[in-house]
């Protein structure tokens, strides 16, 4: 196939293998992510929204855009190809977890935890309701910072406004803690309360960029469903910068289809998809705060 070969006949906007192969490389080097050739259709179909939105009339034209490094575009291309799937409670077993662990620091210091894929909120939202239901009146102890590399998902997560259906399969009596029901024009939607809004804070992060505006120490870090996005190498890179974010103790909880033996050397896994420090460098942390 060339690569000016329309991947698709009768299509609004012509797409050849030549545009497909630049969003793979444009894409994976501004956020990591590693679009398989399945993802044809995907890309097509997301991305000629954004030649209607702008009203530009070819691939070629929009992707000459971006690499003329319009920041704006940039934004709306990298919110385009990102996925967002998530739910309250997601992987369930995560959260006691969670809750033991917060059990142990009681009292101890400040603790800080960092959601790095925050999608629309359900997530750092679950993660809040746990702090309370643990901690209770010293939840106030506890901030957790909400990161997502999509601006759009994050004005979301933020506005903490949820249609009824997304919380439908939660116990009612946990719904009936946590959240305000709508009236009037926000009837059939649901408003998480203040007692957990105030606990998070809303950062744009791409994992990708050499810094990333945290301090140190975390007490347990969420990166899940992350790291299926990207490959291997990619992979690496994070995890590496994760371990001086930690505490000697903290957490690392990845995705249920997501195994890091290739960072043995960084994460150990301690069960369940929950991750700890590696002996080495937990040792290597002990013998530097004995110093």
């Amino acid at each position: 196939m060339s690569d000016n070969q329309e991947l698709k006949s009768g299509r609004e906007f012509h797409f050849t293998v030549k545009d497909f192969e630049k969003v793979r490389k444009l894409i994976y080097a501004h956020a990591g992510i590693s679009l398989s050739d399945s993802k044809q259709e995907l890309v097509y179909s997301r991305l000629s929204r954004r030649l209607r939105a702008t009203g530009i009339q070819t691939f070629a034209e929009y992707l000459a855009l971006l690499e003329a490094d319009d920041p704006a575009e940039w934004e709306a291309f990298t919110n385009s190809l990102t996925t967002n799937l998530t739910s309250f409670f997601r992987e369930p077993h995560h959260f006691p977890i969670l809750a033991e662990h917060l059990r142990s620091l009681r009292g101890k210091h400040p603790i800080t935890l960092w959601c790095s894929a925050a999608s629309t909120g359900e997530e750092p939202y679950t993660m809040a309701m746990t702090v309370v239901d643990t901690l209770g009146k010293d939840a106030h102890q506890v901030s957790i910072i909400a990161s997502d590399v999509d601006t759009k998902v994050l004005e979301t997560a933020k506005a903490g406004v949820y249609p009824l259906e997304r919380v439908s399969k939660l116990d009612p009596e946990l719904v009936k803690r946590f959240f305000l029901r709508g009236t009037g024009a926000q009837s059939g939607f649901v408003h998480v309360r203040p007692e957990l809004s105030e606990l998070i804070t809303f950062r744009q992060i791409n994992l990708l960029h050499a810094a990333w505006p945290l301090h140190p120490p975390l007490d347990a870090i969420f990166c899940r469903n992350v790291m299926i996005y990207f490959d291997k190498q990619t992979q690496l890179s994070i995890l590496k910068k994760f371990v001086p974010l930690l505490r000697t103790n903290g957490l690392l909880f990845a995705g249920h289809s997501e195994s890091f033996h290739h960072a043995d050397d960084y994460f150990k896994l301690r069960g369940k998809t929950v991750y700890e420090l590696a002996p080495r460098v937990q040792a290597q942390r002990k013998k530097e705060e004995a110093v």
